[in-house]
């Protein structure tokens, strides 16, 4: 699926435009400490899956409907994204960030938002892919819950992608799911969410919260 493969093109890529500050070099992921590193790290001998880990700051934020290199990449200090790719069409990313400040954590969820409104419907050979997003209450400072959709009119099309995104301090958190998806359904985000909560619980021992 054309929308799944731009997706995991753009978040392994590394955007050559990223400038990261020196303090990149005090500030560390510890090894391990993503919640889907361990299942990355088994060996797969199954030719239709793969597993990907970089701690590139460049890579392309998940949550990207531009598809640009910079969306949030300014402040970056530190990241690690997970990448699962299964044949024909799914794809799930876990993804990290630490930023050098709150402010810059902050700015990097409101260029998210900004790139929701600006890049919301995409239409190529008879049908958009459309984004969708809202607010969610009670997890870390601010997160969103994001939907992409291929529609046909207003008939939604099989695959999309669904992802939450969250900010606790001066780190930002994605978890994405891609595949074949119709319709938004709010069962479509109950692992996304559960790994976010997981992950929200624990993200004060490397990012400053306080």
């Amino acid at each position: 699926m054309k929308k799944i493969i731009t997706l995991a093109l753009a978040v392994l890529a590394a955007g050559a435009t990223v400038t990261t500050p020196a303090a990149a070099t005090t500030a560390a992921i510890p090894k391990g400490f993503l919640l889907y590193e361990r299942d990355a790290a088994k060996k797969d001998n199954d030719p239709e899956t793969n597993w990907k880990v970089t701690n590139s700051a460049r890579a392309g934020l998940a949550v990207n409907p531009c598809d640009r290199s910079t969306l949030a990449a300014t402040g970056r200090v530190a990241a690690r994204t997970v990448t699962f790719t299964g044949v024909p069409d799914f794809m799930k990313v876990e993804q990290v960030i630490l930023y050098g400040s709150r402010a810059s954590a902050a700015s990097a969820v409101a260029q998210v938002r900004a790139a929701l409104a600006r890049c919301g419907a995409r239409t190529e050979a008879g049908s958009s892919y459309r984004y969708a997003s809202s607010r969610l209450t009670g997890l870390g400072d601010e997160a969103l819950r994001v939907s992409g959709q291929v529609y046909y009119g207003k008939r939604a099309g099989v695959g999309g992608d669904r992802s939450v995104l969250v900010r606790k301090g001066n780190a930002v958190v994605v978890y994405l799911w891609a595949g074949e998806y119709s319709k938004p359904e709010r069962s479509d985000w109950t692992v996304q969410l559960r790994d976010a909560r997981k992950m929200t619980a624990k993200i004060c021992d490397v990012a400053t919260c306080a």
